[in-house]
Protein backbone atom coordinates (compact mmCIF):
# COMPACT_ATOMS: atom_id res chain seq x y z
CA UNK A 1 0.00 0.00 0.00
CA UNK A 2 2.87 2.37 0.76
CA UNK A 3 4.27 1.76 -2.72
CA UNK A 4 1.00 2.82 -4.37
CA UNK A 5 0.77 5.97 -2.25
CA UNK A 6 4.37 7.02 -2.99
CA UNK A 7 3.93 6.29 -6.72
CA UNK A 8 0.78 8.39 -6.72
CA UNK A 9 2.58 11.30 -5.04
CA UNK A 10 5.51 11.03 -7.46
CA UNK A 11 3.20 10.97 -10.49
CA UNK A 12 1.32 14.05 -9.20
CA UNK A 13 4.60 15.91 -8.72
CA UNK A 14 5.72 14.89 -12.22
CA UNK A 15 2.45 16.13 -13.76
CA UNK A 16 2.67 19.39 -11.81
CA UNK A 17 6.30 19.88 -12.91
CA UNK A 18 5.38 19.19 -16.55
CA UNK A 19 2.51 21.69 -16.45
CA UNK A 20 4.74 24.36 -14.88
CA UNK A 21 7.37 23.74 -17.55
CA UNK A 22 4.79 24.07 -20.34
CA UNK A 23 3.40 27.30 -18.89
CA UNK A 24 6.85 28.83 -18.45
CA UNK A 25 8.02 27.97 -21.98
CA UNK A 26 4.77 29.13 -23.58
CA UNK A 27 5.04 32.49 -21.84
CA UNK A 28 8.56 32.94 -23.24
CA UNK A 29 7.49 32.17 -26.81
CA UNK A 30 6.61 35.76 -27.72
CA UNK A 31 9.27 37.67 -25.80
CA UNK A 32 11.10 40.57 -27.37
CA UNK A 33 14.79 39.96 -27.99
CA UNK A 34 17.76 42.29 -28.23
CA UNK A 35 19.59 40.71 -31.17
CA UNK A 36 22.72 42.85 -31.00
CA UNK A 37 24.06 45.75 -28.97
CA UNK A 38 27.41 47.28 -29.88
CA UNK A 39 29.20 50.35 -28.61
CA UNK A 40 31.52 52.29 -30.92
CA UNK A 41 34.04 54.97 -30.07
CA UNK A 42 33.59 58.20 -32.04
CA UNK A 43 36.11 60.90 -31.20
CA UNK A 44 36.02 61.35 -27.42
CA UNK A 45 32.59 59.76 -26.98
CA UNK A 46 30.76 56.50 -27.41
CA UNK A 47 27.60 55.63 -29.34
CA UNK A 48 25.24 52.66 -29.22
CA UNK A 49 23.91 50.68 -32.16
CA UNK A 50 21.40 47.92 -31.40
CA UNK A 51 18.85 45.70 -33.08
CA UNK A 52 15.72 44.44 -31.31
CA UNK A 53 13.17 41.96 -32.64
CA UNK A 54 9.54 42.41 -31.67
CA UNK A 55 7.53 39.19 -32.10
CA UNK A 56 4.11 40.42 -30.98
CA UNK A 57 1.57 38.11 -29.42
CA UNK A 58 -1.82 37.82 -31.16
CA UNK A 59 -3.42 39.81 -28.31
CA UNK A 60 -1.03 42.76 -28.81
CA UNK A 61 -1.49 42.64 -32.61
CA UNK A 62 -5.26 42.66 -32.14
CA UNK A 63 -5.07 45.70 -29.88
CA UNK A 64 -2.90 47.59 -32.40
CA UNK A 65 -5.18 46.71 -35.32
CA UNK A 66 -8.14 48.04 -33.31
CA UNK A 67 -6.44 51.41 -32.91
CA UNK A 68 -5.20 51.02 -29.32
CA UNK A 69 -1.93 52.95 -28.85
CA UNK A 70 0.82 50.64 -27.54
CA UNK A 71 3.84 52.16 -25.78
CA UNK A 72 7.20 50.44 -26.20
CA UNK A 73 10.12 51.04 -23.82
CA UNK A 74 13.79 50.63 -24.61
CA UNK A 75 15.68 50.76 -21.30
CA UNK A 76 19.38 51.61 -21.30
CA UNK A 77 21.63 51.25 -18.23
CA UNK A 78 25.27 51.91 -17.48
CA UNK A 79 26.44 49.89 -14.48
CA UNK A 80 29.80 49.91 -12.69
CA UNK A 81 30.57 46.37 -11.55
CA UNK A 82 33.14 45.84 -8.79
CA UNK A 83 34.36 42.27 -8.24
CA UNK A 84 34.48 41.46 -4.53
CA UNK A 85 35.13 37.70 -4.67
CA UNK A 86 36.18 37.28 -8.28
CA UNK A 87 33.35 36.40 -10.60
CA UNK A 88 31.27 34.85 -7.81
CA UNK A 89 30.21 38.01 -6.00
CA UNK A 90 30.05 41.48 -7.52
CA UNK A 91 28.81 44.84 -6.35
CA UNK A 92 26.85 46.66 -9.06
CA UNK A 93 26.17 50.39 -8.96
CA UNK A 94 23.92 51.97 -11.58
CA UNK A 95 25.62 55.12 -12.90
CA UNK A 96 23.10 56.12 -15.55
CA UNK A 97 19.74 54.91 -16.77
CA UNK A 98 17.27 56.17 -19.35
CA UNK A 99 14.25 54.94 -21.28
CA UNK A 100 13.41 55.61 -24.91
CA UNK A 101 9.62 55.57 -25.25
CA UNK A 102 7.72 55.02 -28.50
CA UNK A 103 4.02 54.82 -29.21
CA UNK A 104 2.73 52.64 -32.04
CA UNK A 105 -0.84 52.95 -33.28
CA UNK A 106 -2.84 52.06 -36.38
CA UNK A 107 -4.92 54.68 -38.20
CA UNK A 108 -7.72 52.89 -40.03
CA UNK A 109 -8.62 55.90 -42.20
CA UNK A 110 -5.15 56.17 -43.76
CA UNK A 111 -4.32 52.46 -43.28
CA UNK A 112 -0.96 53.51 -41.85
CA UNK A 113 0.96 52.54 -38.73
CA UNK A 114 2.20 55.62 -36.91
CA UNK A 115 5.33 55.38 -34.77
CA UNK A 116 5.82 58.34 -32.44
CA UNK A 117 8.92 59.02 -30.33
CA UNK A 118 7.35 60.26 -27.10
CA UNK A 119 10.48 62.16 -26.01
CA UNK A 120 10.79 64.21 -29.21
CA UNK A 121 7.22 64.07 -30.59
CA UNK A 122 8.71 62.91 -33.93
CA UNK A 123 6.24 60.90 -36.08
CA UNK A 124 6.92 58.34 -38.81
CA UNK A 125 4.31 56.53 -40.94
CA UNK A 126 4.62 52.95 -42.20
CA UNK A 127 2.46 50.92 -44.61
CA UNK A 128 2.78 47.68 -42.59
CA UNK A 129 3.17 46.56 -39.00
CA UNK A 130 6.36 44.66 -39.85
CA UNK A 131 8.05 47.75 -41.30
CA UNK A 132 7.06 49.79 -38.22
CA UNK A 133 8.46 47.12 -35.88
CA UNK A 134 11.69 46.92 -37.91
CA UNK A 135 12.16 50.69 -37.62
CA UNK A 136 11.33 50.55 -33.91
CA UNK A 137 13.91 47.80 -33.38
CA UNK A 138 16.74 49.67 -35.09
CA UNK A 139 18.72 51.85 -32.68
CA UNK A 140 21.41 53.92 -34.40
CA UNK A 141 24.06 56.21 -32.95
CA UNK A 142 22.57 56.89 -29.52
CA UNK A 143 25.13 58.95 -27.58
CA UNK A 144 26.21 57.62 -24.21
CA UNK A 145 26.85 60.01 -21.29
CA UNK A 146 30.50 61.13 -21.48
CA UNK A 147 30.77 62.00 -17.78
CA UNK A 148 30.79 58.28 -16.85
CA UNK A 149 32.99 56.97 -19.66
CA UNK A 150 36.47 58.31 -18.85
CA UNK A 151 37.49 54.79 -17.80
CA UNK A 152 35.45 51.87 -19.16
CA UNK A 153 37.07 49.21 -16.93
CA UNK A 154 34.35 47.49 -14.93
CA UNK A 155 31.56 49.25 -16.84
CA UNK A 156 28.64 47.23 -18.14
CA UNK A 157 26.19 48.73 -20.61
CA UNK A 158 22.93 46.82 -20.89
CA UNK A 159 19.71 47.21 -22.84
CA UNK A 160 16.27 45.63 -22.80
CA UNK A 161 12.87 46.35 -24.30
CA UNK A 162 9.27 45.84 -23.28
CA UNK A 163 5.77 47.28 -23.25
CA UNK A 164 4.61 50.01 -20.89
CA UNK A 165 1.41 48.36 -19.70
CA UNK A 166 0.56 51.34 -17.49
CA UNK A 167 0.19 53.47 -20.64
CA UNK A 168 -2.67 51.29 -21.91
CA UNK A 169 -6.23 52.63 -21.67
CA UNK A 170 -7.57 52.16 -18.14
CA UNK A 171 -10.14 49.41 -18.96
CA UNK A 172 -7.41 47.25 -20.57
CA UNK A 173 -4.77 47.69 -17.87
CA UNK A 174 -5.84 45.07 -15.26
CA UNK A 175 -6.22 42.30 -17.83
CA UNK A 176 -2.90 43.13 -19.47
CA UNK A 177 -1.05 43.22 -16.15
CA UNK A 178 -2.35 39.76 -15.22
CA UNK A 179 -2.09 38.09 -18.63
CA UNK A 180 1.10 36.46 -19.89
CA UNK A 181 0.04 37.49 -23.42
CA UNK A 182 1.22 41.01 -22.59
CA UNK A 183 4.39 40.07 -20.64
CA UNK A 184 6.92 40.25 -23.48
CA UNK A 185 9.86 42.15 -21.94
CA UNK A 186 13.24 41.01 -23.20
CA UNK A 187 16.02 39.96 -20.85
CA UNK A 188 18.92 42.38 -20.37
CA UNK A 189 21.52 42.24 -23.14
CA UNK A 190 25.05 43.38 -22.33
CA UNK A 191 26.59 45.50 -25.09
CA UNK A 192 30.11 44.89 -26.34
CA UNK A 193 32.70 47.62 -25.84
CA UNK A 194 35.18 48.50 -28.61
Amino acid sequence: MDFIMSASIISRKFILFTLMLLVSTSSLAGNFKVQSAEISKIGNGYILDATISYPLTPRVKEAISNGVPITFLQQLELVHSIAIFGKYWQWDKTLWTTSLRYELRYHALTEQYVLKALDTEHYRNFPSLDSALTALGTIKEVSLPPEHLANTDGLIFQIRSGLDLYALPTPMRPGALLSNKWQVTSPWKIATWP
